[in-house]
């Protein structure tokens, strides 16, 4: 039985931009032996009043800007915009995390495949999209808030803006990201990003290294009996 791993994120933080590399080696290692689940949470919902919230007297936006510039130094695979959070201010993750959560829904629909793609490096199409979409932000500087951003990334996955769009228009999309939260909640999930193991029991937050995520899911792979603490 697969080690099921619920990964929560903000589609508009750093830190799951940079671990990214350590989902993809943990699932090239594991394979079949782990099942993601990707959840968002809203860090970056109200984003310009979370930033000058945190940052008004640490420089506003250029400071953050400048501590994101530290922090990218230091990442050999990712290289940051000069401009992030300085010319390129997103007012909301909301909007993506909504469409996200629809992509998934027609994924479990099976209107999408959700089997890993050769073309995208091994990732599912969904993956790929939020690969392709925190590259445009981080990367690329694009303000993937704005709608017209976001549809024209999905476009280029060859994804229906109107499939998406119903999943929103309907309502489904919004009680998809609920249950995030809600689970979240439960969890009690401090930030981006986090994996939680073992039922709630293990949660990784922030930048934790590849070897402390690998030992924590082959500890439960070698000991899968729910309920039992783990000795990891």
């Amino acid at each position: 039985m697969p080690v099921t791993v619920e990964y929560f994120t903000d589609i508009l933080c750093i830190w799951a931009w940079g671990n990214q590399i350590r989902i993809e080696q943990l699932r090239q290692e594991l394979g079949d032996d782990i099942q993601l689940r990707y959840r968002f949470i809203p860090v970056f919902a109200d984003a310009r009043r979370h930033i000058l919230g945190q940052w008004a007297e640490k420089g506003g936006f250029e400071g953050f800007n400048h501590h994101l510039k530290d922090v990218a130094q230091h990442w050999d695979h990712l290289t940051l915009h000069p401009d992030v959070w300085v010319r390129t201010v997103p007012a909301s993750s909301t909007g993506v995390h909504l469409i996200l959560k629809a992509m998934q829904l027609l994924e479990e629909r099976g209107d999408i495949s959700g089997q890993a793609n050769p073309v995208y490096g091994g990732r599912s199409c969904f993956e790929e999209y939020v690969w392709r979409l925190r590259e445009a932000f981080f990367h690329h500087g694009d303000n993937i808030s704005e709608r017209s951003v976001y549809e024209h990334i999905a476009y280029g996955l060859g994804l229906e803006s109107r499939d998406l769009q119903e999943m929103i228009s309907n309502g489904e999309a919004f009680a998809a990201l609920h249950r995030d939260d809600a689970v979240k909640q439960r969890y009690k999930v401090h930030g981006s990003p986090t994996m939680v193991l073992n039922e709630g029991r293990q949660l990784l937050y922030g930048n934790v290294g590849y070897r402390i995520i690998e030992v924590n899911v082959r500890e439960l792979l070698h000991n899968p009996i729910q309920g039992e603490a783990s000795w990891c």
